[in-house]
């Protein structure tokens, strides 16, 4: 599989841009303001226990309480405190365990979602780049996409490097290769970490942060590099020396792919990546058969259903429908990815009559998701013809982080926060110093907008204006709707 991979870096705001053969296929945010939690370890308080729910929550410093089930306590807590004559797979009520008050060690599983806090877990997992350190465990494991013929040879190699120190390790998939002194070097860098976390547990009070994992930059070289990827391209100079400098320090043979991009063109632009996130937010997602599918995300679920449309290339309806079905579960696939869509997923793929054909389909649907990171689970068709599987949710999906409920339609649709139509705004001003030369610009946007800039975004205001050596004036229209701007060239 051939991958690159463009990062759009500024003070404000960090986007990686994952193309495919030429094709976006995931994309990642991240905020200078709103830093993704998932892998921090805080030292917890609790806040309350639910047994009704054998569950409890778990104040870690946010502004509303993270949710611990009882599930997530049972092997870092339970086994080590469990009454010898119960067995070790027996968890005992959360009440037991946990009484409010309490300091304990969590880790995020999830990121907050809508109105729902984030989801601990007290099993802490530290991930390197070989090696995923499972400190409160003694198993060591493989990951499922090696070979089953080479997992046991590789466990071996990784207990042998182990040693009796403890704690229990997971290769990783980019660890099937490595040498034995690439692994060792993992190992002692893991439990360097872990024994940092476990210094400040032990010296901060509750509700203290003890471990912020990698920020978004580095994560992508742990995470999302692959061996078929080609380049890395950072438009940032600053931000590239920095990550070459990681890179040669922890994963030497990705720090050949890394190149600065110092074009013209905003590197986005290279391949209309904004264009893609533009029609990610939509409704629709038209198919090049005529077709169409419909992606509707709720709280609870996210629905897909597809459409015949105007295709009528083939010569009979049977044919028709699952040509269409094909190309849908391709699409699907991709806008799951690019859409962070998670949670329970509904496919409505178009009535089949003949079994060969569904059986086609669901397996097209299966190759396009093994390709996604995140963990999928398709249960096949269900009895009405709905296509029923879940995928695993980690963090905001797309539109959830740029967008909000639009006040103007009572939350039947959305609209861009004000913060992204800052965003806008400021690469808008910079793609256009690239190609005219005023004496100044002037913003004309909603209040909303204006105001941002004036408070919470005025700094990467003035730190653009001296980078274009321009002033930028600011304008409120109340008239204007919060997706609405001009950029004046005075």
């Amino acid at each position: 599989m051939q991958q690159d991979i463009l990062i759009n870096w500024s003070p404000q705001e960090t986007r990686v841009a994952v193309i495919e053969h030429g094709a976006l296929q995931e994309l990642q945010v991240e905020r200078s303001l709103e830093r993704g939690l998932v892998g921090n370890v805080y030292l917890g308080k609790v806040a309350r226990v639910l047994p009704g729910m054998q569950s409890a929550f778990i104040d870690i410093g946010l502004d509303k309480a993270a949710f611990l089930h009882v599930a997530d306590l049972m092997s870092s807590i339970n086994n080590r405190h469990a009454d010898a004559d119960l067995p070790a797979t027996v968890a005992k009520p959360i009440e037991k365990q946990l009484f409010e008050g309490q300091a304990v060690m969590v880790q995020v599983l999830k990121d907050p979602i809508g109105t729902k806090g984030a989801r601990l877990t007290a099993q802490i997992s530290i991930a390197g780049r070989l090696l995923v350190f499972l400190p409160q465990d003694n198993h060591v494991g493989v990951s499922q996409k090696i070979p089953p013929k080479q997992r046991e040879e590789l466990r071996q190699r990784v207990v042998a490097l182990a040693g009796e120190a403890g704690g229990g390790f997971i290769l990783r998939t980019n660890g099937e290769d490595a040498l034995d002194a690439e692994l060792a070097e993992d190992i002692a860098y893991l439990r360097k970490t872990w024994g940092r976390i476990k210094d400040a547990s032990m010296r901060l009070p509750p509700a203290s942060v003890l471990h912020q994992d990698l920020n978004l930059l580095q994560r992508v070289l742990r995470d999302v590099v692959v061996e078929g990827t080609q380049t890395i391209r950072i438009d940032s100079h600053e931000q590239f020396d920095s990550l070459k400098l990681f890179a040669q320090e922890f994963m030497p043979a990705t720090a050949q792919k890394l190149q600065h991009y110092a074009g013209e063109r905003p590197i986005f632009d290279l391949f209309n990546i904004d264009e893609d996130i533009a029609k990610a937010l939509g409704r629709r997602v038209e198919l090049k058969s005529g077709g169409y599918l419909i992606i509707d995300q709720t709280e609870a679920l996210t629905t897909v259903d597809v459409n015949t449309g105007g295709f009528v290339g083939a010569r009979n309806f049977d044919d028709r429908i699952f040509k269409t079905n094909l190309e849908a579960s391709q699409a699907i696939a991709r806008q799951l990815r690019l859409r962070n869509l998670g949670g329970i997923v509904i496919v409505d793929f178009i009535d089949m009559t003949r079994e060969n054909h569904r059986a086609a389909v669901l397996a097209e649907f299966q190759k396009q998701l093994a390709r996604d990171r995140i963990k999928t689970n398709v249960n096949g068709f269900s009895a009405l013809g709905l296509l029923e599987m879940t995928r695993k949710r980690t963090r905001e999906s797309l539109a959830h982080q740029l967008c909000e409920p639009c006040s103007a339609c009572s939350g039947k649709g959305v609209v861009k926060t004000a913060r992204s139509v800052t965003y806008d705004i400021l690469r808008e001003i910079l793609r256009e110093a690239r190609q005219f030369n005023p004496r100044e610009f002037r913003v004309v946007a909603s209040p909303e907008v204006i105001e941002l800039f004036l408070d919470e975004e005025s700094q990467h205001l003035a730190g653009l204006s001296d980078f274009i050596g321009k002033p930028i004036s600011l304008q409120a229209e109340a008239a204007m709707a919060q997706e609405q701007y001009d950029i004046v060239l005075i």
